[in-house]
């Protein structure tokens, strides 16, 4: 690394600003762009400038840009100097931080209306969701290539994340020793309730949360579902990385979700916050929530490619990465 270009990057002020705010979360050169309070093609210039000096990765994603910070080990040499800056007791240190703390309220507010839209898309079209779900791929298809992945192996404790109205739950239910469906909606749960009501009692539970903080025991599951819920994310390591936390020792997960494509109609119409994922992206975001991905099915024949993602979990991950904005639930403990 070139410790003179990373000085020269981390010596502006708004770059600092953005370097901080990445490490909260992967954001879009939008979101950066309105919570500076700057133009686009400003941000854009330092968004070139701290990649260049290897602190942020840029991946374009349809007509957006996402960025993220490249600090791939505990040790990068950025690392800790990001952290000093705020921990500072001169002067700079109490101003800086006092910007951090506004630049922070200034991204809540933001996405707090774009996580509203989604739950009024969510709530409006909760009666049509498995027809919606169908639209792009026959959901036979897709369940019958999900239980393939999976195989035989017990399921033991299953964790179904966003269950909307709780397919998963009813397909893989019977064979799982116990089930946790949630999801953030309520009128996903009402109708979820409807359709697992076959069920015993006691071998499910519903839950209304948010996928970003799960009110549930580190070390919990032992399969872990994420069906279609993933692009709906605007923090998609986020909802990885609360997976690991509540991962037990060689649980599995299994990601079903939208191969990386172009249709941006899909933000607007249908409130995906993500245009799906390439097998990369999704490598390093279960790597840095501590799984390894060890299987990947493509599902072709719509006007979207449907991905199957299978990975399991091999403890405390090793790289530094954002955690959930405004989160307060804690991670493992390193090993």
């Amino acid at each position: 690394m070139d410790m003179t270009l990373l000085f020269k990057a981390l010596a502006d002020d708004s770059r600092l600003r953005i370097m901080l705010l990445l490490q909260l979360m992967e954001l879009s050169v939008g979101e950066l762009a309105a919570v500076l309070d700057q133009s686009q093609p400003r941000v854009s210039r330092h968004v070139r400038i701290l990649a260049e000096a290897g602190l942020a990765e840029r991946h374009k994603e349809g007509s957006w840009v996402f960025l993220r910070p490249a600090l791939p080990r505990r040790d990068h040499p950025a690392a800790d100097l990001l952290d000093s800056f705020l921990r500072r007791d001169d002067a700079v240190g109490p101003v800086l931080a006092a910007q951090h703390d506004n630049d922070r309220r200034q991204l809540d507010a933001i996405r707090a209306i774009r996580d509203q839209r989604a739950a009024d898309f969510f709530a409006q079209h909760a009666g049509q969701w498995d027809a919606i779900r169908s639209l792009y791929l026959p959901e036979a298809k897709v369940e019958a290539a999900l239980a393939s992945v999976i195989g035989e192996q017990p399921l033991g404790r299953l964790l179904d994340i966003g269950t909307g109205t709780g397919r998963m739950i009813e397909l893989f239910g019977p064979a799982a020793q116990h089930c946790t469906a949630l999801d953030r909606s309520p009128e996903m749960l009402r109708l979820a309730r409807t359709k697992l009501q076959h069920l015993a009692t006691g071998d499910v539970d519903l839950v209304q949360a948010d996928f970003y903080a799960l009110p549930l025991a580190d070390g919990g599951f032992d399969t872990i579902l994420l069906h279609q819920v993933l692009h709906y994310a605007q923090n998609p390591q986020g909802v990885i990385d609360e997976a690991g936390r509540v991962a037990a020792p060689g649980a599995r997960i299994a990601v079903v979700d939208f191969d990386a494509h172009g249709l941006e109609e899909l933000r607007e119409r249908d409130a995906h916050a993500r245009l799906g994922f390439g097998d990369d992206q999704i490598a390093d975001m279960l790597g840095r929530a501590g799984f390894t991905l060890d299987e990947t099915r493509s599902l072709s024949g719509g006007t979207l490619t449907v991905k199957i993602w299978l990975g399991q979990y091999r403890g405390e991950p090793a790289r530094i990465h954002p955690a959930p904005l405004d989160s307060e639930t804690p991670r493992k403990a390193a090993a």
